[in-house]
């Protein structure tokens, strides 16, 4: 009897460590075992700048951008850009997910518009492995709020209590008689499909809300639960010892001479395997990016300190409005594998050397002056399908990579499976026309070789001098 109370007392204090593990929901994650950060972020206005965006550091103040500093995902649904990016990780680690502002601010639409008829919708991605990731997708959130002009800067916690998650934004809409932004709320298992929105945050009078993000706080630290930061002219902090329950005000920044009129997008990360926190706040007031201060109790507003410059290092990219995950050792090896900084390259004809390989609505050719120049801009990623051999991603359009289809080549989207990257793989060999270029041999069709044919791309056997000079390139920075 003894033996057997021993084994079941070993077997609840597991399942009380497990629960305890998966109940942490990132940014709060931050085991000492955890190596790395990793932070999704835009860069900017414009349709190339308010795209995804992946940076990594080692420490939580010394970034270096991902991807040679190009974008790592491009919205290509509602307003074509995103914007105020949230990284969620499911608490048993089995999904990710992206949500992000659909917002393309200078590429059709402008901040006046954006705010009183802007996209209802938030954009969304999902990963298995923080890697290869959907086709975006998106989720109606502020149709259904009376007057509900836009939606954005979207955020999400789990909450054990509920089993699911907590999906917050903000809105801007009329509700007893003044209009301005205020936080909504809606429960969420998927990100597919929500609760009917509610009202989660308002400031009294005509102040509004928009940047909003929550933290839980290991107990010890602090006399909460819960901790939030948000943008409302200040930035101001609250706490909570539930998640939509009472919030009590703790302060603002304005005490360390941080105001609302200098920085938002309040970001949180914690190091790991120590009591430090780091709150990132964006300096759009002078165009800055981030900055962090630093802080061991995030509910004391007075106990937060700011950095001098030299202390940090942001990398080479302006980091706007973002999300930071505390990886696990998998996580970093499978992200730094996927996103190394790869040169960018263009695959020049042999025999009409004023034209490139290029992609036009997804199909593709060769062609002279190519505008703009990114549709014949490509990293040479290792194959898909194995080493010493290579794929054709797009720059502008990161997840894209030239693959054939009944020996037609388009530019397409990486699905995961073995068969695309069978069709978007490669062996680099010498030159068939000239031994000092390339040509490229089809990895799942050996006897296929990549060419132009009236000016369009194809899969051919190679038989003739002309073929020949047809299916050899040079690869050009």
């Amino acid at each position: 009897m003894a033996r057997l109370l021993g084994r079941l007392a070993a077997i609840l204090v597991a399942a009380c460590l497990l629960f305890t593990s998966q109940a942490l929901t990132t940014p709060e994650r931050a085991a000492a075992a955890d190596p790395g950060y990793l932070m999704v972020h835009f860069t900017g206005e414009g349709s190339t700048n308010q795209q995804m965006y992946l940076s990594h550091s080692t420490d939580g103040v010394h970034w270096n951008d991902l991807n040679g500093g190009g974008m790592v995902l491009r919205s290509t649904v509602g307003t074509k850009g995103v914007r105020d990016p949230a990284l969620v990780r499911s608490p048993d680690g089995s999904k990710y997910w992206i949500i992000a502002t659909d917002l393309c601010i200078g590429c059709g639409q402008g901040w006046g518009d954006s705010q009183t008829n802007g996209s209802r919708n938030l954009v969304v991605w999902e990963s298995t492995d923080l890697i290869t990731w959907s086709q975006p997708w998106l989720l109606n959130v502020a149709g259904a709020i009376p007057d509900g002009r836009n939606a954005w800067a979207p955020e999400a916690i789990w909450d054990p209590a509920t089993n699911d998650y907590v999906l917050y934004w903000a809105t801007n809409a009329t509700l007893n008689g003044v209009l301005k932004h205020r936080i909504y709320y809606a429960r969420t298992s998927d990100f597919r499909t929500i609760t009917t929105p509610q009202l989660y945050i308002d400031r009294p009078g005509t102040q509004g809300i928009i940047d909003t993000q929550i933290i839980e706080v290991p107990s010890g630290v602090g006399n909460y639960r819960y901790v939030r930061a948000s943008g409302d002219g200040q930035i101001t902090l609250e706490g909570s010892n539930s998640i939509l329950g009472t919030w009590t005000n703790l302060g603002d920044l304005s005490g360390i001479g941080l105001t609302g009129a200098m920085v938002e997008g309040p970001m949180w990360m914690k190091f790991n395997g120590s009591d430090k926190w780091a709150l990132y706040l964006d300096q759009y007031a002078s165009g800055g990016g981030y900055m962090p201060v630093l802080t061991t109790d995030p509910s004391d507003p007075a106990a937060y300190q700011k950095q001098a410059s030299a202390s940090y290092n942001m990398g080479g990219t302006k980091k706007r409005h973002g999300w930071i995950l505390n990886m696990t050792a998998a996580e970093e090896s499978r992200v730094l594998e996927r996103w190394p900084n790869t040169t960018i390259n263009r695959l020049q004809s042999f025999n009409f050397q004023d034209r490139y390989v290029r992609h036009t609505n997804f199909d593709v050719r060769i062609d002279p002056n190519v505008s703009p120049v990114d549709d014949s801009q490509f990293r040479l990623r290792t194959g898909l399908a194995g080493t010493g051999t290579v794929s054709f991603e797009s720059v502008n359009f990161p997840g894209y990579f030239l693959r054939h289809s009944a020996f037609d080549f388009q530019l397409a989207y990486n699905d995961g499976t073995t068969g695309f990257a069978q069709d978007a793989t490669f062996r680099k060999v010498a030159g068939l026309a000239d031994s000092t270029w390339s040509s490229f041999q089809s990895y799942n069709y050996p006897d296929r070789y990549i060419r132009h044919y009236a000016y369009q791309l194809r899969l051919d056997p190679i038989t003739t001098a002309t073929a020949r000079g047809d299916a050899t390139f040079r690869v050009t920075s």
